[in-house]
């Protein structure tokens, strides 16, 4: 493998799958002592543009986010049932962990190296990109920007 694929080393967030984001968030809320945050839904397919596995896909979710530090978010996300990389996780290994993301630069030459280095592109839209780093990295990685 390369080094230095990725550009940066600062993760943005940690996310996880879940079924029922209202229950799942106020879980969170009580645990950190924080609030629950605002679940909010994905855009829709023409403003955002998604394409999962190389097609087009309307596919949206419920996110929350609990925002731990400036720089640092726990996602929660409950997907709708249109197929996703989202829904794949949740239907491959039940609630839980989906990602780790970071924000980059140059998306493009950033995806080209992770494909190079066989971490191929599952998911894009406007502003965010998963790629398979399962085999490699064991996880999935978003890219934002």
């Amino acid at each position: 493998m390369d080094k230095k694929i990725l550009g940066t080393n600062i993760v943005t967030q940690v996310a996880f799958v879940v079924n029922d984001i209202e229950k799942t968030s106020q879980a969170y809320a009580d645990f950190l002592g924080m609030d629950k945050p605002e679940i909010k839904i994905t855009k829709e397919y023409d403003q955002v543009k998604t394409v999962y596995k190389g097609k087009p896909s309307t596919t949206r979710a419920k996110l929350a986010f609990f925002h731990l530090t400036p720089n640092l978010a726990i996602e929660l996300i409950e997907p709708d049932a249109e197929k996703s990389v989202w829904r794949d996780v949740l239907e491959e290994n039940g609630e839980g962990f989906h990602h780790i993301a970071f924000v980059v630069e140059n998306t493009d030459e950033v995806i080209a190296r992770l494909e190079k280095n066989n971490m191929p592109l599952i998911q894009r839209a406007n502003n965010y990109a998963y790629v398979d780093a399962t085999e490699e990295l064991k996880t999935i990685i978003e890219l934002l920007w």
